[in-house]
């Protein structure tokens, strides 16, 4: 088949134009964007045109898929309607393919794109699998029976999806743009579950899972002893999370993740369910999850002398909550910085006051102004960063232009969350450049004076 995929070098639609050539298909696609992005990784390793000025041929049996984000009247969109093209909404076409496969999906408030992350590193080293994650990787064969897949229930996507197995991490309030009230919510993630073909793992420690009513197996997991599979004896280390796991009371053996945090802890029990379900045994997982590297922007670390970075994409208020929790247990003795770009109107002004409680866990707040390309700041007038700062003691405002501000501090974790990646970004250039300097000096100065050497290092890592 030949598919033609609008906005293709987003990173939802990119992945998915990668799956669909894996399983074959003539795939093309066209970008507003014409300036490089890493998306294009993928499609360019497979040789799949992008076009640009929407001049170009169109065969009649093609289909066209598009992000629902673009708008009605989007000049290329309304150029394939018109000639008559057949046009389907991205989840329709993933909803296509978790029909196709015995398909694993991953739902929830939080934790979807590590768990899912998580479900197919172990899979995939086992059986083999196809998968599409939120970070932007995927991967597809005919040959493999398994798909797991990242079910986002923004504008209810995952309405469009069949699949076999079914996890649900949580359910909060969230996307307030899209759903009326957590019920709203709730009632919504029923509907999906009732579509799933098979089973449904779910974190029976979350009260509003709990309210709905499955017709299916469920399998509930957790803290709680209440649940059917629980995480206890919680150890963390310089190489992560250790615990310990019960099935019915019955003891499994002791996990270890290089992650951080409970939350951590359950989305990897989630992990263990569904593979034990699936016939891995536990030996083979403890094994597997021991190389496990974590999703594009799930706690990334990097290390400049006694400054740590994290980049995550932590965007709403229990995900910066846990992140800074978590940072603060693998650190216990550094300072902890946060630099949160909030990234909608409509969560600031839900959340304004729980975006305040989740940060000042940080001995020091940072944010930038609010940035998001599907809202206008008009239809959301007095809703700022600045809303959210005047509940926390000394937080500043801070942009890409002034991350000098961030150069002050010693031996401390800073912490870049949600759109707050491109400041980090920024110092990171900065320190590689330091360093750069310092790693020149050292051959000048070696030769010169290592007691000089001493001093310039010296003032170098108490500077930066």
């Amino acid at each position: 088949m030949k598919y033609y995929c609008l906005g293709i070098k987003g990173s939802g639609m990119a992945t998915l134009a990668c799956l669909l050539h894996d399983l074959g298909n003539s795939v093309s696609g066209y970008d507003d964007v014409k300036e490089w992005k890493f998306t294009e990784i993928g499609l360019d390793d497979r040789k799949i045109p992008i076009y640009y000025d929407g001049n170009h041929e169109i065969d009649s049996d093609t289909i066209v898929t598009y992000s629902k984000a673009l708008s009605e009247d989007h000049k290329e969109l309304k150029r394939v309607r018109e000639l008559g093209l057949t046009v389907k909404a991205y989840n329709e076409i993933i909803g296509e393919l978790t029909d196709k496969f015995k398909t694993i999906s991953v739902s929830g408030t939080h934790g979807k794109t590590t768990t899912s992350s998580l479900i197919s590193h172990v899979l995939n080293s086992i059986y083999g699998c196809n998968y599409f994650i939120g970070d932007g990787r995927g991967h597809a064969n005919d040959t493999n029976e398994l798909f797991v897949i990242e079910s986002d229930e923004f504008n209810r996507h995952f309405l469009a999806y069949h699949p076999t197995i079914s996890v649900i991490t949580n359910i909060e309030l969230e996307h307030t743009e899209c759903y009326r009230d957590i019920n709203d919510i709730i009632h919504t993630f029923e509907q999906f579950s009732h579509q799933t073909k098979d089973m449904i793992v779910a974190c029976g420690d979350n009260e509003n899972i709990r309210k709905i009513n499955f017709d299916k197996k469920v399998i509930f997991y957790g803290f709680d002893d209440a649940n059917e599979y629980v995480a206890k004896n919680i150890v963390v280390s310089d190489i992560g999370s250790s615990f310990d796991v019960y099935h019915e009371k019955e003891f499994l053996g002791q996990f270890t993740i290089p992650l951080y945090g409970n939350h951590m802890v359950l989305n990897s029990l989630a992990c263990i369910i569904v593979c034990i379900y699936l016939g891995v045994n536990t030996q083979d997982i403890q094994r597997l999850f021991s190389n496990f590297k974590n999703a594009a922007r799930r706690f990334s670390l990097k290390t400049f002398g006694d400054i740590v970075t994290i980049d995550d994409y932590a965007h709403h208020p229990t995900e910066i909550k846990v992140t800074l929790e978590a940072a603060r247990a693998k650190y216990p003795d550094k300072k902890l910085i946060a630099v949160f770009k909030p990234n909608t109107y409509s969560r600031t002004a839900a959340f304004t006051k729980e975006f305040a409680d989740s940060l000042k866990i940080a001995d020091k707040v940072f944010m930038t102004e609010i940035d998001c390309n599907r809202e206008k700041q008009e239809d959301y007038p007095g809703i700022t960063s600045s809303l959210v700062l005047k509940d926390i003691p000394d937080g500043e405002i801070i942009g890409e232009d002034d991350v000098d501000k961030l150069l002050k501090y010693q031996n401390a974790v800073i912490c870049f969350m949600s759109c707050a990646s491109k400041i980090g970004d920024t110092l990171e250039k900065i320190f590689v450049y330091f360093i750069i300097v310092l790693s020149f000096s050292y051959f000048h100065l070696f030769f010169v004076s290592k007691k000089r050497y001493l001093y310039f290092s010296f003032c170098f890592f108490n500077s930066v």
